[in-house]
């Protein structure tokens, strides 16, 4: 079974989350495949790395909002992520998010 991260869920489970939870799941990402993650829940939002080493952060900041980061494999303390923009949830697509910047879209479900 998948349990979509969409709006409404996510703001709840993101709620209740306060240490943050990695969980087996399935994710895409716009220029990857779809591929096996480890996605990790916390407080504020969700994480996972991308096949490249990079790590994606998505920050969610109200219900159907919410702002993507994408963090370099090499990065240091105190390097700033790369800002990848607002993302809302796609209606048609549950688990999916798409960018106002640069049409960026992002999937992510964790299995149970």
């Amino acid at each position: 079974m998948r349990i979509y991260l969409t709006g409404a869920a996510l703001a709840f489970g993101l709620a209740l989350a306060g240490v943050a939870n990695a969980a087996p799941g399935q994710c895409s990402m716009t220029g990857f495949d779809s591929f096996d993650c480890d996605v990790v829940v916390d407080g504020g939002g969700i994480t996972f790395d991308l096949p490249d080493g990079s790590t994606f952060v998505f920050a969610h900041v109200a219900d159907g909002a919410g702002l993507g980061y994408r963090i370099a494999p090499e990065a240091r303390p105190g390097q700033l992520p790369e800002e990848l923009g607002a993302f809302a949830p796609i209606e048609a697509e549950p688990g999916c998010w798409l960018g106002d910047k640069d049409n960026l879209k992002f999937c992510a479900a964790v299995l149970q």
